[in-house]
């Protein structure tokens, strides 16, 4: 039954004496019940930049312990600076500010998960005065004017988006977009096991004494569906272009990556001017084209104890497991140091590589000079003889050690020879010394060793030591002088 207002005045009116009578100085008040509420932050990170521009995300996050049934993010951008184009979002402009709402399927961030959308920005300018439901983007709430409350604090759950500490977890595709775009020097990110859809890009480097770490178990399995959109005429990261790498360094030197998977993108794993990178434990399979690729200048690199199968499934002359360097002809968009692409000095080392790697297991390129091959296991089963992808190693560089690895070929697949030379730029293609290599051609490989030619390596002969063993060879061991 519903009080009177004249019984609840006489009542309050009785209360007041009654405490008076008592010789109350105060009153006390119960705890408010806390209402269940979310709590939303967004967190901004560049996921790719060019000379114009730049693209960018920003990870919805909701702390707080209920659901939202949506969001708006708002934020200025410098003069000069403007969105050309998002997604995941509905976007409005009034000026230089930007509001951004959810897209409906986005709008319900469940407590302590996060949603994403992004944009593309012309000129470089970046976000600021951000709002989520018109907070603070970082998560400080406003000033209120309710009463205080003795309840104690309830402590948030995590926010998913990169945190600044020294390991940053992930489990989703937007958040390992977001950790490769903001990774530092020292920084490991560590990817759950799981299969992550995407474009994954970093341009962040590490340095010499503290490199940064992506690693995971085998069964976090990075794939690009793409390509997509219009490309430069040069691959370089742009906007609205989806290159179709499975992982992409690009000016990221002093990285370690480590045990996870890449599969089913259009390459695997490419660096661009990113020296100093290991790559350890890593598989690497299903490829339309190339698996690893050290390329515009990404020298004193090494990959080791890896596993690369499954080629050139699209472009099976594009389909080599390690390329090193690029082709003469593609020296203008790749020789970014003196015309000339020098990926020198890469170790390749103790890896399981094909079958069904359709062109080279190692492709040495033209201008690349000082690698070692050693301890490797090459599988010619499936190699397609496409665009003389005929052989277990190509080295048109100088000064390459191939030592220690064990080569085998069986049907099905087109093979020449276990290891060959060629001389397509002047200078190159000499110097390399083969030693202690195991090579059985089943009865179709000509030679364990094939070099093309000894009078354009007169002053920088390669080398064929004793220690080699052929077997199942068709012509021998090697078409120059073994030496002892």
């Amino acid at each position: 039954m519903t009080r009177s207002r004249t019984g609840k005045a006489a009542a309050a009116i009785g209360l007041v004496a009654a405490l008076a009578g008592l010789g109350a100085t105060a009153l006390a008040f119960a705890p408010t019940a806390h209402a269940a509420a979310p709590e939303l932050t967004a967190a901004f990170a560049r996921t790719s930049v060019w000379s114009t521009g730049y693209g960018a995300q920003y990870l919805v996050t909701n702390r707080g312990d209920a659901a939202s049934t949506g969001w708006v993010v708002e934020f200025d951008l410098p003069v000069g600076s403007e969105v050309s184009n998002s997604w995941s979002s509905v976007r409005t402009r009034t000026g230089q500010h930007y509001r951004f709402t959810d897209a409906g399927y986005n709008g319900n961030v469940a407590p302590g998960t996060a949603e994403s959308f992004g944009f593309n920005v012309r000129g470089l300018g970046e976000p600021l005065n951000c709002t989520v439901d018109g907070r603070p983007c970082a998560g400080s709430a406003p000033p209120t004017t309710a009463p205080p409350t003795t309840a104690p604090p309830t402590t948030a759950p995590p926010t998913t988006a990169p945190p600044a500490g020294p390991v940053v977890d992930v489990s989703t595709a937007a958040q390992l977009q977001a950790a490769l775009a903001a990774a530092r020097p020292g920084q490991t990110i560590r990817l759950a096991a799981g299969t992550y859809r995407g474009a994954f890009l970093t341009q962040r480097a590490g340095t010499a004494s503290s490199p940064v770490t992506l690693t995971g178990p085998r069964a976090a399995v990075l794939v690009n569906d793409g390509p997509a959109g219009t490309g430069p005429s040069c691959p370089v990261p742009t906007a609205g272009w989806d290159s179709g790498y499975g992982l992409w360094l690009f000016d990221a030197p002093h990285w370690n990556l480590t045990g996870f998977t890449v599969a089913e993108s259009k390459k695997g794993i490419v660096l661009d001017n990113s020296h100093h990178v290991t790559i350890d434990g890593v598989h690497v399979h299903h490829t339309d084209e190339e698996a690893v690729h050290f390329r515009r200048s990404s020298a004193d690199g090494i990959i080791r104890n890896s596993t690369i199968t499954d080629t050139g499934l699209v472009q099976p002359g594009y389909g080599e497991g390690v390329y090193l360097g690029s082709a003469q002809s593609n020296f203008g968009c790749h020789g970014n140091s003196g015309g000339v692409d020098r990926s020198d000095r890469v170790q390749v080392l103790d890896n399981h590589i094909g079958p069904n790697v359709r062109a080279e297991h190692v492709d040495i390129k033209e201008g690349t000079q000082g690698g070692v091959l050693r301890g490797n296991r090459f599988d010619g089963r499936g190699i397609s003889g496409v665009n003389s992808g005929d052989s277990w190693v190509d080295a048109k560089g100088n000064g390459y050690l191939i030592e220690g690895n064990t080569g085998t070929f069986q049907s099905p697949g087109t093979f020449a020879n276990g290891y060959e030379t060629h001389n397509l730029l002047d200078g190159y293609g000499c110097g390399n010394v083969w030693r202690g290599n195991a090579s059985d051609l089943g009865g179709v490989g000509g030679y364990a060793v094939r070099v093309s030619s000894t009078s354009k390596c007169a002053a920088n002969p390669n080398v064929v030591y004793a220690s080699n063993t052929v077997t199942g060879a068709r012509t021998g061991l090697t078409n120059i002088s073994v030496t002892p």
